[in-house]
């Protein structure tokens, strides 16, 4: 897997955006984070439930593990691209963005909505 395969993936959910927070790649549906790639785009996260993270890290720990801290706590799940297939990041990746689709949402301000990146063509 690499940086491009994920961020294929990412922006193939419907109503995907890419944008950036901290300084590296984020990609949102319904405005709120479901995937990032980390610096240096060896390793992403999925943001999963608790009960998802704990299926996908045991299933496949040497792709998913829990992020440090609190935000692993909550579902936040490291990918290392090196070890996953596009099938499996695709079930993550479908878990994650379901969980944005299904949850209520509020308003926006037009102000505060994240802004898409634009990227340079190579």
């Amino acid at each position: 897997m690499t940086a491009a395969e994920f961020r294929r993936i990412a922006l193939g959910m419907e109503g995907a955006i890419e944008s950036a927070h901290m300084g590296h790649p984020d990609f949102r549906a319904f405005g709120k984070i479901f995937a990032t790639l980390h610096h240096g785009e060896k390793t992403g996260m999925v943001k999963l439930t608790s009960e998802q993270q704990t299926v996908f890290v045991r299933d496949h720990p040497e792709a998913f593990l829990p992020e440090s801290g609190a935000w692993g706590r909550s579902g936040c799940t490291r990918v290392v691209l090196a070890e996953v297939d596009q099938d499996t990041l695709g079930e993550a990746m479908t878990l994650a963005w379901q969980s944005l689709a299904a949850a209520p949402r509020k308003r926006t301000s037009p102000k505060r909505a994240a802004k898409p990146v634009r990227r340079k063509r190579r």
